[in-house]
């Protein structure tokens, strides 16, 4: 079918089809002030449309939607097939409090009444 379509019409059904995914994934890529959608997301990886970023390397953060999941460090990535593949050396869980330096006892009391 694709043979008896003019090539405007093809280009414009492939923007389409871009388009619907960037819409619809949620999870995004943020590279100091630059935010970018991520149409597939694996283990150590994920990729991206080549038209909006063509090379990519070094810490990113990652969110879904507005919650932030994890900090990554990006080693490599190539385009393929109009996406930037990334690969990841590691991914660190995004935590909304500061990391302990001590060992919590989990029979500790959460808070102390006061003396009355």
């Amino acid at each position: 079918m694709t043979d008896f379509l003019p090539k405007e019409v093809l280009a414009g059904l492939e923007e389409a089809r871009k388009r619907s995914i960037r819409e619809r994934s949620r999870l995004r890529v943020r590279v100091g002030t630059e935010i970018y959608p991520i149409i597939r997301f694996w283990d150590d990886g994920f990729a991206l449309d080549a038209d909006q970023v063509a090379h990519l390397r070094g810490l990113v953060d990652i969110y879904d939607g507005t919650r932030h999941l994890w900090q990554s460090l990006i080693v490599a990535s190539e385009v393929e097939a109009g996406e930037l593949i990334c690969v990841m050396k590691r991914s660190t869980a995004a935590l909304d409090r500061a990391p302990l330096d001590y060992a919590r006892d989990e029979n500790a009391p959460v808070g102390y009444l006061p003396r009355l």
